[in-house]
Protein backbone atom coordinates (compact mmCIF):
# COMPACT_ATOMS: atom_id res chain seq x y z
CA UNK A 1 0.00 0.00 0.00
CA UNK A 2 1.39 3.44 -0.68
CA UNK A 3 1.89 5.80 1.78
CA UNK A 4 1.28 9.91 0.48
CA UNK A 5 3.20 12.67 1.86
CA UNK A 6 3.00 16.63 0.92
CA UNK A 7 6.30 16.36 0.73
CA UNK A 8 9.35 13.91 0.68
CA UNK A 9 12.80 14.82 0.83
CA UNK A 10 15.59 12.35 0.18
CA UNK A 11 18.68 12.09 1.98
CA UNK A 12 19.89 12.96 5.38
CA UNK A 13 22.55 15.26 5.25
CA UNK A 14 22.92 18.54 6.58
CA UNK A 15 20.86 20.03 3.53
CA UNK A 16 18.10 17.18 3.31
CA UNK A 17 17.73 18.07 7.49
CA UNK A 18 17.40 21.46 6.87
CA UNK A 19 14.92 21.55 3.77
CA UNK A 20 12.64 19.13 6.11
CA UNK A 21 12.74 21.49 9.04
CA UNK A 22 12.40 24.72 6.94
CA UNK A 23 9.12 23.56 5.15
CA UNK A 24 8.03 22.42 8.90
CA UNK A 25 8.71 25.73 10.36
CA UNK A 26 6.47 26.71 7.44
CA UNK A 27 3.49 24.81 8.44
CA UNK A 28 4.53 22.04 5.88
CA UNK A 29 4.38 19.23 8.51
CA UNK A 30 3.04 15.97 6.57
CA UNK A 31 6.49 15.70 5.38
CA UNK A 32 9.07 12.30 4.77
CA UNK A 33 12.55 12.24 4.94
CA UNK A 34 14.28 9.09 3.59
CA UNK A 35 17.99 8.32 4.05
CA UNK A 36 19.26 4.91 3.15
CA UNK A 37 22.07 4.97 5.88
CA UNK A 38 22.04 7.26 9.36
CA UNK A 39 21.81 10.62 9.34
CA UNK A 40 25.07 13.26 8.47
CA UNK A 41 26.16 9.55 6.60
CA UNK A 42 28.15 11.00 3.30
CA UNK A 43 29.95 13.87 3.92
CA UNK A 44 27.96 15.97 6.44
CA UNK A 45 29.48 13.64 9.01
CA UNK A 46 33.38 14.48 8.31
CA UNK A 47 33.02 17.93 7.09
CA UNK A 48 35.27 21.07 9.22
CA UNK A 49 31.67 22.75 10.62
CA UNK A 50 32.85 26.28 9.26
CA UNK A 51 30.37 28.79 9.27
CA UNK A 52 31.22 32.18 7.57
CA UNK A 53 29.82 35.31 6.74
CA UNK A 54 32.42 36.00 3.92
CA UNK A 55 31.31 36.16 0.49
CA UNK A 56 31.77 38.50 -3.11
CA UNK A 57 27.55 38.67 -3.69
CA UNK A 58 25.43 39.69 -1.19
CA UNK A 59 22.80 36.82 -2.20
CA UNK A 60 24.90 34.17 -1.54
CA UNK A 61 26.09 35.59 1.72
CA UNK A 62 22.78 35.85 2.72
CA UNK A 63 23.09 32.03 2.84
CA UNK A 64 25.63 32.14 5.27
CA UNK A 65 23.78 34.65 7.30
CA UNK A 66 20.54 32.11 7.05
CA UNK A 67 22.91 29.46 7.77
CA UNK A 68 24.04 30.13 11.15
CA UNK A 69 20.86 32.11 11.91
CA UNK A 70 18.54 28.41 11.31
CA UNK A 71 21.23 26.12 13.42
CA UNK A 72 20.93 28.42 16.11
CA UNK A 73 16.96 28.57 16.12
CA UNK A 74 16.94 24.71 15.77
CA UNK A 75 18.99 24.22 18.47
CA UNK A 76 16.72 26.77 20.87
CA UNK A 77 13.71 24.58 19.61
CA UNK A 78 15.18 21.27 20.15
CA UNK A 79 17.46 21.42 23.02
CA UNK A 80 20.04 19.58 20.74
CA UNK A 81 23.17 21.35 21.20
CA UNK A 82 24.57 22.53 17.48
CA UNK A 83 28.24 23.19 19.21
CA UNK A 84 28.89 26.69 17.46
CA UNK A 85 32.14 28.15 18.52
CA UNK A 86 32.23 31.63 17.71
CA UNK A 87 35.79 32.82 16.67
CA UNK A 88 35.52 35.12 14.10
CA UNK A 89 37.41 34.41 10.74
CA UNK A 90 40.30 36.54 8.87
CA UNK A 91 40.73 35.95 5.13
CA UNK A 92 44.34 36.91 4.33
CA UNK A 93 45.77 39.08 1.16
CA UNK A 94 49.02 38.85 0.00
CA UNK A 95 48.48 40.79 -3.28
CA UNK A 96 46.88 44.50 -3.76
CA UNK A 97 44.18 42.78 -6.34
CA UNK A 98 42.86 40.58 -2.89
CA UNK A 99 42.90 43.01 -0.59
CA UNK A 100 40.96 45.65 -2.97
CA UNK A 101 38.64 42.92 -3.45
CA UNK A 102 38.02 42.81 0.35
CA UNK A 103 37.95 46.77 0.69
CA UNK A 104 35.51 46.72 -2.12
CA UNK A 105 32.99 44.96 -0.24
CA UNK A 106 32.74 46.97 3.09
CA UNK A 107 29.73 48.53 1.20
CA UNK A 108 27.68 45.38 0.98
CA UNK A 109 28.29 44.47 4.83
CA UNK A 110 27.49 47.72 6.06
CA UNK A 111 24.07 46.64 3.94
CA UNK A 112 23.76 43.48 5.46
CA UNK A 113 23.88 44.77 9.11
CA UNK A 114 27.32 41.79 9.49
CA UNK A 115 30.41 43.32 11.05
CA UNK A 116 32.46 42.95 8.68
CA UNK A 117 36.33 45.51 8.38
CA UNK A 118 39.83 45.29 6.99
CA UNK A 119 42.89 44.87 9.13
CA UNK A 120 46.54 45.47 8.73
CA UNK A 121 48.80 43.07 9.87
CA UNK A 122 49.38 44.39 13.51
CA UNK A 123 45.79 43.87 14.32
CA UNK A 124 46.11 40.37 12.29
CA UNK A 125 48.80 39.50 14.53
CA UNK A 126 46.79 40.60 17.96
CA UNK A 127 43.83 38.46 16.71
CA UNK A 128 46.18 35.48 15.94
CA UNK A 129 49.25 35.29 18.01
CA UNK A 130 50.58 32.31 16.42
CA UNK A 131 50.53 33.71 12.36
CA UNK A 132 53.32 34.93 10.51
CA UNK A 133 52.66 37.96 8.26
CA UNK A 134 55.32 38.21 6.65
CA UNK A 135 54.05 39.09 3.24
CA UNK A 136 50.62 40.08 4.53
CA UNK A 137 49.57 43.18 3.05
CA UNK A 138 46.24 42.77 5.55
CA UNK A 139 42.94 40.64 6.03
CA UNK A 140 39.22 40.98 5.71
CA UNK A 141 37.62 39.91 9.27
CA UNK A 142 34.46 38.84 9.80
CA UNK A 143 34.27 38.48 13.94
CA UNK A 144 30.56 36.43 13.97
CA UNK A 145 32.24 33.27 11.97
CA UNK A 146 32.82 30.11 13.98
CA UNK A 147 32.57 26.00 13.33
CA UNK A 148 29.75 24.12 14.45
CA UNK A 149 29.12 20.40 15.15
CA UNK A 150 27.88 19.23 11.97
CA UNK A 151 26.21 16.16 13.86
CA UNK A 152 24.91 17.97 16.14
CA UNK A 153 23.68 20.68 13.60
CA UNK A 154 22.12 17.73 11.30
CA UNK A 155 20.41 16.38 14.56
CA UNK A 156 19.21 19.63 15.81
CA UNK A 157 17.56 20.35 12.24
CA UNK A 158 15.57 17.21 12.38
CA UNK A 159 14.59 16.76 15.71
CA UNK A 160 12.93 20.40 15.55
CA UNK A 161 11.13 19.45 12.25
CA UNK A 162 9.75 15.92 13.74
CA UNK A 163 8.58 17.53 17.07
CA UNK A 164 6.38 19.81 14.65
CA UNK A 165 4.89 16.46 13.23
CA UNK A 166 7.57 15.59 9.95
CA UNK A 167 8.35 11.64 9.76
CA UNK A 168 12.13 10.45 9.04
CA UNK A 169 13.16 6.79 7.86
CA UNK A 170 16.55 5.65 8.58
CA UNK A 171 18.11 2.85 6.48
CA UNK A 172 15.76 2.71 3.55
CA UNK A 173 17.62 3.14 0.50
CA UNK A 174 15.91 4.45 -2.24
CA UNK A 175 15.29 1.71 -5.12
CA UNK A 176 13.56 3.96 -7.31
CA UNK A 177 11.66 7.44 -8.50
CA UNK A 178 9.15 7.60 -11.16
CA UNK A 179 6.89 10.03 -12.37
CA UNK A 180 3.07 9.07 -12.53
CA UNK A 181 0.35 10.40 -15.18
CA UNK A 182 -1.23 12.78 -13.21
CA UNK A 183 2.29 14.46 -12.08
CA UNK A 184 2.49 12.71 -8.60
CA UNK A 185 5.75 11.36 -7.71
CA UNK A 186 6.52 7.66 -6.34
CA UNK A 187 9.23 6.87 -4.40
CA UNK A 188 10.18 3.01 -3.36
CA UNK A 189 12.66 2.53 -0.74
CA UNK A 190 13.22 -1.05 0.91
CA UNK A 191 9.97 -2.58 -0.33
CA UNK A 192 7.68 0.22 0.57
CA UNK A 193 6.03 2.72 -1.46
CA UNK A 194 5.50 6.52 -0.95
CA UNK A 195 3.75 9.20 -3.25
CA UNK A 196 3.86 12.96 -3.10
CA UNK A 197 3.84 16.23 -5.28
CA UNK A 198 6.70 17.59 -3.78
CA UNK A 199 10.19 15.45 -4.16
CA UNK A 200 13.47 17.12 -2.84
CA UNK A 201 16.46 15.34 -3.97
CA UNK A 202 19.08 15.93 -1.60
CA UNK A 203 21.58 13.09 -1.98
CA UNK A 204 24.82 15.39 -2.75
CA UNK A 205 27.22 12.98 -4.84
CA UNK A 206 24.51 10.13 -5.63
CA UNK A 207 22.32 12.42 -7.28
CA UNK A 208 22.95 12.12 -10.49
CA UNK A 209 22.94 8.22 -10.34
CA UNK A 210 19.40 8.62 -8.58
CA UNK A 211 18.40 11.22 -11.95
CA UNK A 212 19.64 9.72 -14.94
CA UNK A 213 16.94 6.98 -14.82
CA UNK A 214 14.60 9.92 -15.57
CA UNK A 215 16.85 11.28 -18.33
CA UNK A 216 18.11 13.76 -16.27
CA UNK A 217 22.12 14.15 -16.32
CA UNK A 218 22.91 16.07 -13.20
CA UNK A 219 26.31 16.79 -13.51
CA UNK A 220 27.56 16.51 -10.07
CA UNK A 221 30.69 14.22 -9.15
CA UNK A 222 32.95 13.75 -6.04
CA UNK A 223 36.10 14.70 -4.88
CA UNK A 224 38.49 14.52 -2.49
CA UNK A 225 39.52 16.35 -0.06
CA UNK A 226 41.89 16.42 3.26
CA UNK A 227 41.08 17.59 6.48
CA UNK A 228 44.56 17.15 8.96
CA UNK A 229 43.80 17.38 12.59
CA UNK A 230 46.99 18.21 14.58
CA UNK A 231 48.06 17.17 18.37
CA UNK A 232 47.62 19.48 20.81
CA UNK A 233 50.11 22.42 21.61
CA UNK A 234 50.90 23.69 25.40
CA UNK A 235 50.98 27.47 24.46
CA UNK A 236 47.37 27.01 22.73
CA UNK A 237 46.14 25.24 26.16
CA UNK A 238 47.69 28.26 27.92
CA UNK A 239 45.95 30.96 25.60
CA UNK A 240 42.42 31.26 27.20
CA UNK A 241 40.85 32.03 24.14
CA UNK A 242 39.70 30.32 20.85
CA UNK A 243 41.44 31.48 17.87
CA UNK A 244 39.49 32.74 14.69
CA UNK A 245 40.00 30.69 11.05
CA UNK A 246 42.39 31.83 9.05
CA UNK A 247 41.76 31.38 4.85
CA UNK A 248 44.75 32.19 3.33
CA UNK A 249 45.33 31.89 -0.80
CA UNK A 250 48.89 31.11 -0.64
CA UNK A 251 48.37 27.96 1.00
CA UNK A 252 45.32 27.35 -0.06
CA UNK A 253 43.36 26.62 2.28
CA UNK A 254 42.00 27.35 5.66
CA UNK A 255 43.41 26.99 9.34
CA UNK A 256 41.40 26.99 13.03
CA UNK A 257 41.96 25.84 16.24
CA UNK A 258 40.19 22.19 16.74
CA UNK A 259 40.47 21.36 20.51
CA UNK A 260 44.28 22.88 21.47
CA UNK A 261 45.36 21.55 18.22
CA UNK A 262 44.50 22.80 14.53
CA UNK A 263 42.29 21.44 11.97
CA UNK A 264 44.10 22.15 8.77
CA UNK A 265 41.59 22.25 5.15
CA UNK A 266 43.92 21.87 2.09
CA UNK A 267 42.95 22.36 -0.99
CA UNK A 268 45.34 20.64 -3.69
CA UNK A 269 46.36 22.23 -6.79
CA UNK A 270 46.01 18.84 -8.58
CA UNK A 271 42.88 17.55 -6.56
CA UNK A 272 41.60 13.93 -7.55
CA UNK A 273 38.24 12.68 -8.62
CA UNK A 274 36.41 9.77 -7.03
CA UNK A 275 34.71 7.23 -8.52
CA UNK A 276 33.26 9.26 -11.04
CA UNK A 277 31.55 6.61 -12.93
CA UNK A 278 28.99 5.89 -10.01
CA UNK A 279 29.29 6.09 -6.50
CA UNK A 280 29.24 2.50 -4.64
CA UNK A 281 25.82 1.50 -3.38
CA UNK A 282 27.38 0.31 0.19
CA UNK A 283 29.45 3.31 0.90
CA UNK A 284 27.96 5.15 3.94
CA UNK A 285 30.48 6.95 6.70
CA UNK A 286 33.63 5.52 5.24
CA UNK A 287 37.17 7.54 4.84
CA UNK A 288 38.99 7.34 1.42
CA UNK A 289 42.90 6.57 2.47
CA UNK A 290 44.81 9.84 2.89
CA UNK A 291 47.76 10.76 0.74
CA UNK A 292 49.83 13.25 2.89
CA UNK A 293 52.49 13.00 0.52
CA UNK A 294 50.65 14.73 -2.42
CA UNK A 295 49.82 17.64 0.53
CA UNK A 296 53.49 18.19 1.45
CA UNK A 297 53.57 22.00 -0.74
CA UNK A 298 50.47 22.36 1.11
CA UNK A 299 51.90 21.47 4.41
CA UNK A 300 55.56 22.97 3.74
CA UNK A 301 53.46 26.22 3.27
CA UNK A 302 51.01 26.09 6.26
CA UNK A 303 54.11 25.91 8.70
CA UNK A 304 55.30 28.84 7.13
CA UNK A 305 52.84 30.50 7.94
CA UNK A 306 51.82 29.56 11.07
CA UNK A 307 55.06 27.69 12.30
CA UNK A 308 53.52 26.53 15.81
CA UNK A 309 52.49 23.34 13.44
CA UNK A 310 55.84 22.15 12.84
CA UNK A 311 55.77 21.52 16.68
CA UNK A 312 52.72 19.24 16.38
CA UNK A 313 52.13 15.85 15.01
CA UNK A 314 49.47 14.97 12.88
CA UNK A 315 46.61 13.36 15.14
CA UNK A 316 44.11 12.32 12.23
CA UNK A 317 44.59 12.62 8.47
CA UNK A 318 40.92 12.32 6.73
CA UNK A 319 40.14 12.59 3.54
CA UNK A 320 36.88 12.23 2.60
CA UNK A 321 34.46 12.90 -0.80
CA UNK A 322 32.89 16.50 -1.17
CA UNK A 323 30.12 16.50 -4.17
CA UNK A 324 31.08 19.80 -6.71
CA UNK A 325 29.12 20.80 -9.67
CA UNK A 326 31.29 22.24 -12.62
CA UNK A 327 30.57 25.88 -11.96
CA UNK A 328 31.51 25.33 -8.07
CA UNK A 329 27.78 26.52 -7.25
CA UNK A 330 24.86 23.93 -5.55
CA UNK A 331 22.08 23.12 -7.29
CA UNK A 332 18.94 24.30 -5.69
CA UNK A 333 15.35 24.73 -6.80
CA UNK A 334 12.77 22.94 -9.63
CA UNK A 335 13.98 20.67 -12.63
CA UNK A 336 11.24 22.55 -15.01
CA UNK A 337 10.97 19.75 -17.36
CA UNK A 338 9.79 17.65 -14.29
CA UNK A 339 7.66 19.30 -12.64
CA UNK A 340 6.83 18.43 -8.51
CA UNK A 341 10.73 17.61 -8.77
CA UNK A 342 13.24 19.77 -6.43
CA UNK A 343 16.69 19.53 -6.31
CA UNK A 344 19.08 20.45 -3.14
CA UNK A 345 22.76 18.80 -3.98
CA UNK A 346 25.90 19.77 -5.33
CA UNK A 347 27.11 21.33 -1.88
CA UNK A 348 30.61 21.37 -1.40
CA UNK A 349 30.04 23.79 1.53
CA UNK A 350 27.43 21.92 3.01
CA UNK A 351 27.62 23.32 6.80
CA UNK A 352 28.16 27.06 5.58
CA UNK A 353 25.18 27.09 2.89
CA UNK A 354 22.86 23.93 4.38
CA UNK A 355 20.98 25.58 6.96
CA UNK A 356 20.31 28.94 4.53
CA UNK A 357 19.48 26.89 1.50
CA UNK A 358 16.92 25.07 3.10
CA UNK A 359 15.52 28.26 4.07
CA UNK A 360 15.92 29.37 0.46
CA UNK A 361 14.19 26.04 -0.82
CA UNK A 362 11.27 25.57 1.63
CA UNK A 363 9.98 29.24 0.64
CA UNK A 364 10.39 28.72 -2.80
CA UNK A 365 8.11 25.37 -2.53
CA UNK A 366 5.44 27.17 -0.32
CA UNK A 367 5.17 30.80 -2.05
CA UNK A 368 5.87 29.63 -5.49
CA UNK A 369 8.84 31.98 -6.14
CA UNK A 370 11.92 32.27 -3.96
CA UNK A 371 12.88 34.97 -1.66
CA UNK A 372 15.68 36.51 -3.58
CA UNK A 373 17.05 36.64 -6.81
CA UNK A 374 19.96 33.39 -6.68
CA UNK A 375 19.88 32.74 -10.51
CA UNK A 376 23.32 30.97 -10.14
CA UNK A 377 22.01 28.05 -8.37
CA UNK A 378 18.99 27.12 -10.71
CA UNK A 379 19.05 23.31 -11.94
CA UNK A 380 18.22 24.75 -15.48
CA UNK A 381 21.66 26.06 -16.02
CA UNK A 382 22.47 22.40 -16.53
CA UNK A 383 19.19 21.53 -18.69
CA UNK A 384 21.80 21.14 -21.71
CA UNK A 385 24.08 17.67 -21.13
CA UNK A 386 27.51 17.59 -20.45
CA UNK A 387 30.38 15.11 -21.27
CA UNK A 388 31.35 13.37 -18.19
CA UNK A 389 35.16 14.52 -18.72
CA UNK A 390 34.02 18.11 -19.51
CA UNK A 391 32.40 18.26 -15.82
CA UNK A 392 34.90 16.49 -14.07
CA UNK A 393 37.63 18.55 -15.53
CA UNK A 394 35.55 21.89 -14.77
CA UNK A 395 34.60 20.47 -10.73
CA UNK A 396 38.50 19.90 -10.34
CA UNK A 397 39.67 23.27 -11.79
CA UNK A 398 37.21 25.19 -9.20
CA UNK A 399 38.54 22.95 -6.32
CA UNK A 400 41.93 23.92 -7.47
CA UNK A 401 41.40 27.22 -7.43
CA UNK A 402 41.08 27.50 -3.63
CA UNK A 403 40.74 30.81 -2.20
CA UNK A 404 41.84 32.30 -5.01
CA UNK A 405 40.69 35.83 -6.68
CA UNK A 406 38.70 36.86 -8.90
CA UNK A 407 36.68 33.83 -8.27
CA UNK A 408 33.07 31.82 -8.17
CA UNK A 409 31.05 33.65 -5.51
CA UNK A 410 30.59 30.58 -3.28
CA UNK A 411 33.12 30.90 -0.32
CA UNK A 412 35.35 27.26 -0.29
CA UNK A 413 34.80 26.14 3.81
Amino acid sequence: MSQNYQAVVIGGGIVGCSVLYGLAERGVTDTLLIEKNELTAGSTWHAAGNCTHFGHDAEITQLYINSLKTYERAQADSGQNVGFHKTGSLRLASKPEELAAYQSLVPMYEQLGIPYSIVDPEQIKKLHPFINVEGVLGAAHTPDDGHVDPTGATHALAASARSRGAKILRQHPVDAIEQLADGSWKVLAKGQEFTTEILIVATSFWAREMLLPLGIDMPLYALEHHEIVTDAHESVKRLGWELPTVRDPIIPGNVRQEGNGFLIGIYEPQPKSWNTEGIPPEFGQELLAPDLERLMDNLETAMWRFPVLAEVGVKVANNGPLCYAPDGMPVLGPISSHPGLWMASGFHVGIGTGGGAGQFLSDWIVNGTPPYALHSVHPDRFANPMSREDAVRQCLSHYAAGYATPKNDLEVA
